[in-house]
């Protein structure tokens, strides 16, 4: 196995390994409440953490160059998942959205599917030359974050605009295009935000945190809370607070602020340093990659990694209005953390094809 591999996959492991040590640690309290098991989310974390290697393990000894022919099917497929979870007695409604397809043995989440299959289509579309392909970019493009949104879930919709963007001009799109976009975009995400009133009102709390405790505020005023908390070395592990119940979210969404809290600033800066580490190697590993399609997958990937983490993290440190995107590798959830390690899996066999 190559250098990049190795560090790769140690990475990956690495922060597998904490994240189900912080899902335990920042769950047990919540899990022994609501369902009289302290076990319950760590137990169905290290399930899906088993899924997940095996599919890192398949991927890593699948060649990608076969993924080329499989982008359409692949495409459609995740098209039909992004539209199942509208359909009643097979889609679920939870938490205020549909975003997820009952499959009556296991659930899964529609959108994080969807991220690693447009990266595969959009590798293989843009590996070779086409002339005004941008229309049927935008009209694809429409679509499918159309569906996200209507779920809704417009962080999702974001990191997929953001990824399939990076994939689009790394192809070599001329600029005009990406500096004749990006405003369209940001008007279009302030009217979607505008429209929905739980987006209205995060969006309002971003701007204005002295808001009742009744609004979003108090979600990100716990936040606040647990980072300050932390201070520059942490509370300790095992010591938070904010787990008993104060800090919505804290398995989720919101598990690195437990992280920030217990682990402080010297401890979450090296938590971030993995992952930065991660995402220069994905560029390495897709630079080196032999042919196009291979350094647009590679690429793809490590963008929407990078987006996803850089979204988590912004918006739980309030530089960002709160979303619903998990941190790769760490936060609670099935079909994110086992869509990540397959995403992996892939680099790992483009590594071992690539330049020396």
């Amino acid at each position: 196995m190559k250098r990049d591999s190795i560090f790769l996959l140690g990475s990956t492991t690495a922060l597998v390994l904490f994240g189900l040590f912080m899902i335990y640690d920042a769950s047990s309290y919540v899990a022994f409440k609501d369902f009289g098991d302290k076990y319950h989310y760590i137990r169905d974390q290290f399930f899906w953490a088993l899924i997940g290697f095996s599919g890192l393990t398949f991927f890593s000894f699948f060649d990608y160059k076969k993924l080329y022919n499989l982008a359409l099917p692949i495409l459609i497929f995740s098209i039909v998942l992004l539209i199942l979870v509208f359909i009643p007695g097979t889609g679920v409604y939870a938490l205020g959205a549909n975003r997820w397809v009952d499959f009556r043995f296991f659930t899964l989440q529609s959108s994080e599917f969807a991220k690693l299959a447009l990266s595969i289509y959009l590798a293989a579309w843009f590996s070779g030359k086409e002339k005004g392909r941008l229309p049927a970019f935008l009209l694809l493009m429409g679509l499918v974050l159309a569906l996200i949104i209507a779920e809704p879930d417009m962080g999702t919709a974001v990191i997929i605009l953001a990824q399939a963007l990076t994939i689009y001009f790394l192809s070599g799109a001329p600029i005009w295009q990406f500096i004749g976009i990006l405003p369209i975009v940001a008007l279009l995400g302030v009217i979607f935000a505008k429209l929905e009133p739980y987006r209205a009102e995060r969006l309002s709390t971003f701007f204005d945190f002295n808001q009742s405790v009744q609004t979003s505020s108090y979600h990100v005023r716990q936040i606040l809370i647990a980072l300050g908390s932390g201070g520059l070395t942490g509370v300790g592990l095992g010591n938070s607070l904010q787990k008993y119940g104060f800090l919505p979210e804290n398995t989720t969404d919101s598990i690195f602020a437990i992280v920030a809290e217990e682990v402080g600033f010297i401890g979450s800066a090296l938590v971030i340093g993995v992952f930065v580490f991660i995402v220069l190697l994905g560029f390495r590993i897709s630079s080196k990659a032999r042919d196009n399609f291979g350094k647009l997958l590679g690429g793809g990937i490590t963008v929407l990694l990078a987006f996803q983490t850089i979204v988590n993290l912004a918006s739980q440190t309030a530089l960002i209005p709160l979303t619903g995107v998990p941190l790769p590798f760490i936060s609670y959830g099935g079909s994110a953390l086992i869509v990540n390690l397959s995403a992996i899996g892939i680099l790992l066999n483009i590594s071992k094809q690539s330049k020396v």
